[in-house]
């Protein structure tokens, strides 16, 4: 039996519009993979300003908990976010408006995560143009590690 389907391996713009009356609730994606690397790490604490020991001070971290340097958990998140994108029509067409997200284990650095989502609800939203769409998302690491998880919520467009 095959898995969910991957929707995209190239950029957003190749997906065929998607639309709010296109989605189901029930319907399962799960996206390509990445790997976090350290440069990405290092990319991100510049970008945010978070240079927390967890994430820059290899030394240190060996004797932590993890055993090493962990991603940031918002590099993981962010990541999150473009995969998505790469692997489901909702939020490669909607407008992210709104988020609920928990931590739920370190991403260590040479860690291929993936997204798994799944359309958990839909209504009608404050513009009649759009519908609300919820997906549950879960990141992944290789050893099939649930790491972060939860639920966004994108207006998306409906068919006129």
């Amino acid at each position: 039996m095959a898995g969910p389907p991957v929707l995209s391996y190239g950029p957003v713009e190749g997906h065929p519009g998607v639309f709010f009356e296109d989605l189901a609730v029930g319907q399962e994606f799960t996206s390509p993979g990445r790997t976090v690397t350290e440069t990405d790490i290092v990319i991100f604490a510049g970008l945010s300003g978070d240079y927390n020991v967890l994430h820059t001070d290899a030394e240190h971290m060996k004797s932590s908990i993890f055993g090493e340097r962990i991603a940031h958990g918002l590099l993981g998140l962010s990541i999150e976010h473009g995969l998505a994108s790469r692997g489901e029509p909702a939020a490669a067409h909607g407008v992210l408006s709104g988020l609920k997200w928990k931590f739920k284990g370190p991403i260590k650095i040479g860690d291929t995560i993936h997204v798994r989502s799944r359309i958990a609800a839909k209504k009608d939203g404050p513009d009649p143009r759009c519908g609300l769409v919820t997906v549950e998302r879960e990141l992944v690491n290789q050893l099939g590690e649930v790491v972060q998880e939860g639920e966004t919520e994108h207006a998306v467009e409906r068919r006129r």
